[in-house]
Parts: structure tokens; sequence; C-alpha cells
């Protein structure tokens, strides 16, 4: 699911249930408002919410926003070519 090139430069994920919208982007190498973007972009991204509207991302849920980095950034998919190579 995650390309090998993404491992080399991004670090390792802690054994966590729940990450914050911050870790996730320090996680992820983007920025939170990137992080929000990609939500209304793919479905499959939908970290739980919480009091307040706060986000809570799982691990699965940071996997994908990597895989979804390696999709656009390394690869250059645009938006929609990365949403259709995702749910195929």
């Amino acid at each position: 699911m995650l390309e090998p090139s993404n491992n080399n430069e991004l670090p390792p994920i802690p054994a966590k249930r729940y990450f914050t919208i911050g870790e996730v982007s320090e996680l992820c190498g983007v920025k939170p408002h990137v992080l929000r973007y990609w939500e209304q972009e793919f479905t499959e991204l939908a970290p739980v919410k919480r009091r307040g509207n706060r986000r809570y991302y799982q691990r699965h849920d940071v996997l994908m926003i990597r895989q979804i980095r390696g999709l656009l950034y390394e690869q250059g998919y645009t938006i929609g070519g990365a949403r259709a190579h995702l749910s195929s």
C-alpha cells in the first residue's frame, strides 16, 4: 500500500490509537489545511470527529494519507487520477 520511497523520508508511525491533525501533519509531511482539503476530495479519508469538531486520525488514515501524498507529490498524479487509482 505504501511505496518504499515514502518510508525513507517520513518518520515512523508511533503505536497510538488516535492522532491529532498536527501530529498527522508532521508524520506525513503535509500542512493541516492540505489534510482538510484531502478529506473533501477523497471519500476513503474520514477521520473521527469528536467534541468541538476536532479530528482524530487512526493508523489506517495515516497510511492512506501517506499513499495519497506519494501519488500526488512523487508520482505526479492529479487529484482525480489519484482518486481513481485508490478506488481501483
